[in-house]
């Protein structure tokens, strides 16, 4: 991803603005949304929230100074002015005492290290009754809502552009603290201090920080099928959130989510790559990824739940949050073999409900799992991943027995990539009758525990049924659909070159029979 600019409305957004940061922002820096009020900042790594507000800096350091720190003041009352300062707030009105003013040349200003905003945490008073306090302050990250008076131009307390002045949006009404009214015509009301080489400006704030490693996007309602309009959310895998993020549009909404996932998917590779270094060849992670698993039983309205999902050797994980450590790997809610589960991307005919980029998963026991995904090019990750882990495992074990009953007697069924069919007596090892891939011209069974099988005779042309019986009859079905897949991959000259297996030859390879669904579920037929 390159340097650009970009901006998009955020939710409490005034008017719209486009911010240029590319002599401020590194290598895959992006603004991602810009107003008066709130910006998020799109890196490689993170999605940072931030917020404009008003702070104290320092004009003459390099890089600005903010006063968040504690400070201990300590300050002389004067006979004219008492302190210079005034305060708002208090117990007693459940708010924070706050600075609310800082007179002009009077003894907290010339401190240089009070300002308005500041919250007063601790008062220590001296001697002489009073005359010298000691203050602890901390300036509110949150300036309490009695501070956040708009300027006007009619405000005496905001100096003109003549002025010696700073203007400020911060204007006070309040009382001086130990202050005597009777001195209040000799005080000057400027709203904050003047003090050489500061000054007071609007700067962006951190409010979240947010590692795009393992992060998730969801642009609908949580739980729900409802999508929101021009709208997401990032979840961090510590569960912070960026909050609802609003754009003026569906294009840009899509252009950032696809920015967006770009980074965590490269984040999630390399962090794959690291991962796959303490594995053996055989437990490589192939896919780590966010899903959306629609509920079986819904719980207060609540249909959907995050997942995560990861393919690593033969075997498909689901997890509730992504495995850090190799312990974790050992606690998923559920683990499936490759090869007999059988996956299925949904047509939009096919949808349950509003959700989009769904496909559906069915395990070795024939029940049916459903997934989302945000958009539509994970999806096309997910399939990918999936048939490359399918093929893996297939030509890494190259073939797989099934006991089964063939006319009451107990059989071995074994699947072998390279033989087709081979059917023997469990007892003897006697082979009783083998088939190649392309010998099959069609299959049913019945959902249950049969399955006939229509196997072409090579010499007669005749077609020849066998009725097998299997206690895992899903399993079954579906590791026959995994060898057939794998019989299909090696026909694309693009796969068979990335495998190394460039001296496949299509033309001696099998006739590969379609796969149909039957309208009954778990039921698959195979058909010429």
């Amino acid at each position: 991803m390159q340097l650009c600019e970009h901006a998009y409305l955020c939710k409490e957004t005034f008017q719209w603005n486009l911010l240029d940061t590319a002599e401020k922002l590194q290598a895959y820096d992006h603004i991602l949304s810009f107003n008066d009020l709130h910006c998020s900042l799109l890196s490689f790594s993170y999605l940072t929230a931030q917020r404009n507000q008003w702070l104290p800096v320092d004009a003459d350091a390099t890089n600005c100074i903010l006063y968040l720190q504690e400070r201990t003041v300590t300050i002389r009352r004067q006979t004219v002015g008492g302190f210079g300062l005034s305060i708002k707030g208090g117990a007693e009105h459940n708010i924070p005492v706050v600075i609310s003013k800082i007179s002009k040349e009077q003894k907290a200003e010339l401190s240089g290290l009070l300002f308005i905003g500041d919250g007063i945490l601790q008062v220590q008073v001296l001697r002489n009754a009073g005359e010298e306090v000691t203050l602890t302050v901390s300036f509110l990250k949150k300036t309490p809502a009695f501070l956040k008076l708009p300027l006007c131009e009619d405000c005496t307390c905001v100096p003109s552009d003549q002025s010696s002045g700073t203007s400020s949006p911060l204007c006070d009404s309040g009382l001086h603290l130990n202050y005597h009214p009777n001195n209040t015509d000799t005080l000057s009301c400027s709203s904050w201090p003047t003090s050489p080489g500061l000054r007071w400006e609007k700067r962006w704030v951190d409010l979240r920080l947010i590692p795009l490693l393992h992060s998730r996007l969801s642009q609908y309602i949580p739980g729900s099928d409802i999508c929101r309009k021009n709208a997401f959310q990032v979840i961090a895998v510590d569960g912070v959130c960026s909050g609802v993020i609003q754009f003026p549009n569906a294009e840009d909404c899509l252009d950032w989510l696809q920015a967006i996932a770009t980074n965590i998917s490269a984040l999630t590779k390399h962090n794959v790559k690291k991962i796959n270094r303490n594995f053996p060849v055989n437990q490589q992670i192939i896919y780590m990824g966010w899903v959306e698993e629609k509920e079986q039983d819904c719980v207060q309205d609540r249909t959907y739940t995050p997942k995560f999902l990861a393919l690593r050797g033969s075997s498909l994980f689901k997890f509730s949050a992504p495995p850090v450590t190799t312990w974790d790997w050992t606690r998923a809610e559920r683990s499936f073999t490759v090869y007999e589960i059988m996956c299925k991307i949904l047509k939009d005919s096919d949808f349950l409900d509003q959700r989009k980029h769904c496909f559906s998963l069915q395990t070795e026991c024939g029940e049916d799992m459903f997934f989302s995904v945000e958009l539509d090019c994970e999806l096309l990750v997910w399939e990918k991943a999936f048939q490359m882990a399918t093929f893996l495992e297939v030509e890494r074990m190259q073939c797989k027995t099934y006991a089964c009953i063939m006319e009451s007697h107990l059989m071995g069924l074994t699947i072998d990539f390279s033989m087709g069919f081979v059917c023997f007596d469990a007892a003897t090892k006697a082979v009783l009758w083998r088939y190649k891939f392309s010998q099959l011209k069609g299959s049913s069974d019945d959902g249950k525990s049969k399955i006939k099988f229509l196997f072409q005779n090579q010499e007669t042309k005749l077609i020849e049924a066998k009725e097998l019986e299997f206690s895992n009859l899903f399993a079954v079905l579906h590791c026959i659909h995994s060898f057939f897949a794998a019989k299909v991959a090696c026909l694309d000259p693009l796969f068979v070159g990335s495998q190394g297996a460039a001296a496949a030859s299509v033309a001696s390879a099998p006739v590969v029979p379609q796969v149909s669904c039957t309208a009954a579920p778990g039921k698959i037929k195979y058909s010429a």
